[in-house]
């Protein structure tokens, strides 16, 4: 039989492993919750990336570009499937004539400024179609929510996105896909010689070698005819480059 001091070292022998125990018990749930908590803060990071990656009211499949061929700064994007244009244009030849109206007689080009505004209401592009505008290409009109970023793309864009710049006081250059591959690179140097607040594309729809067009303002050229058609690209630029009734900066 124990002696009274053996059985109260049992027993304090006994507490002792027990409290180590449920020590040992303890620091085991605190690790286990710090791994929960770093595994849920790692999952909301993730979320919130992704959200500002990818998030934007009437994004129809926007994506991101970069390069000097592009500006997004204003909240413009590029549509997905589009083709950013990268071909270094040829520079153009100094401005001859510096006024519009005569300098599109010139160039023999239709010159239609003032034009009716169409509205400017914003669509849903998963349930809405774009309305028939009154003129080809178009210079106003209801549009998707998201603009066209400021850039030089190789594919025609939905004119739902591009008058949505013009609205911001874009201005855009479109040119026949028939096109020579040198005139093509002669509209190109007009571009880069301004790109901000500029857009440049082929546009396969409309009745023109080179069109140009800004908000309620278009000229239409039929042929392109060199440094005269130049000029007048660049007149019309100047003349109505940030002139939207939403302008944004550029």
């Amino acid at each position: 039989m124990a002696s009274r001091k053996e059985e109260k070292e049992r027993l304090r022998k006994e507490r002792l492993d027990a409290e180590q125990k449920a020590q040992a018990s303890g620091r085991n749930r605190l690790i286990i919750a710090y791994v929960v908590a770093g595994v849920l803060a790692l999952v909301i990071v993730v979320g919130l990336v992704v959200a500002l990656a990818g998030g934007d009211d009437g994004d129809d499949g926007a994506t991101q570009a970069s390069g000097d061929n592009v500006n997004m700064d204003f909240g413009g994007k590029v549509p997905e499937g589009i083709r950013v244009d990268d071909r270094a244009g040829t520079a153009p030849p100094p401005v001859e004539n510096g006024d519009l109206t005569a300098a599109a007689k010139a160039a023999g080009c239709d010159l239609q400024l003032n034009l009716q505004d169409e509205g400017s209401t914003h669509l849903d592009p998963n349930k809405d179609d774009l309305p028939e505008y009154e003129t080809n290409p178009p210079t106003s009109g209801d549009h998707y929510p998201v603009p066209l970023a400021d850039g030089a793309f190789l594919d025609y864009p939905s004119p739902g996105a591009y008058v949505h710049s013009l609205e911001h006081g874009r201005v855009i250059i479109m040119y026949s896909p028939d096109l020579s591959e040198q005139d093509q690179l002669a509209l190109k140097g007009v571009f880069d010689d301004a790109r901000p607040g500029v857009d440049l594309f082929p546009n396969p729809d409309m009745p023109y070698d080179v069109a140009t067009a800004a908000w309620t303002q278009m000229m239409g050229c039929k042929t392109f005819e060199g440094a005269a058609t130049l000029d007048a690209v660049r007149d019309f630029r100047d003349a109505y480059l940030g002139r939207g009734p939403e302008a944004i900066p550029y």
